[in-house]
C-alpha cells in the first residue's frame, strides 16, 4: 500500500461523512419535520434558500468523495477501514461542529424550537461525541498497522 494511500481513503471518508450527515440533517429536520431551517434569523424565503444551498454543499461533499473513493479502487489502494473511519470522522465531526458552532456560537438556528431545548442539544452532541470515539478507534487501528 503506497505511502499516501491511507490518508486519502480518510480524506475521502470525511467527505463523504460531512455529506451524509449534512443530508440527513437536512432531510430529517429540515424537510421532514419542519424543525428549522439552515439559517433561521430571517423570513421564511430565505430560510429555504439557505436549505437549498446546504442541501448542494452536502451532495457536493459526497461526489467529490466518491470520485476520491473510485480513483483508489482504480489504482487499489482503497483502504476499507480507512474509509469507514473516514465516513465516521466526517459525519460526527460534521454533527459536533453544527452542534457547537452553528447552534451555540452563530445561533444560526436551534435543533427545535418552542420546547426545552437543553435536552435536543446534549443527545445532539453525545451522538456525535460517540460516532466520533467509534471513529478514532478504528483509525488508530488503521495508523497502528500502517506504522509497522
Amino acid at each position: 500500500m503506497a505511502a499516501t494511500t491511507t490518508p486519502r481513503s480518510v480524506w475521502s471518508g470525511v467527505l463523504i461523512g460531512i455529506g451524509v450527515a449534512a443530508f440527513v440533517d437536512e432531510t430529517v429536520f429540515h424537510q421532514l419535520l419542519h424543525w428549522h431551517h439552515f439559517y433561521d434569523r430571517s423570513t421564511p424565503a430565505v430560510g429555504l434558500v439557505s436549505d437549498g444551498l446546504f442541501h448542494a454543499f452536502g451532495w457536493f461533499a459526497v461526489v467529490i468523495g466518491l470520485v476520491m473513493v473510485a480513483d483508489l479502487v482504480r489504482r487499489t489502494s482503497l483502504s476499507k477501514r480507512g474509509l469507514t473511519g473516514g465516513i465516521l470522522l466526517g459525519a460526527g465531526g460534521f454533527q459536533l461542529y453544527d452542534g457547537t458552532i452553528q447552534h451555540k456560537i452563530l445561533r444560526l438556528h436551534q435543533i427545535r424550537y418552542h420546547v426545552a431545548i437543553a435536552p435536543y442539544d446534549w443527545a445532539w452532541n453525545i451522538v456525535a461525541l460517540l460516532i466520533l470515539a467509534v471513529a478514532v478507534l478504528l483509525l488508530r487501528g488503521v495508523f497502528r498497522r500502517r506504522a509497522r
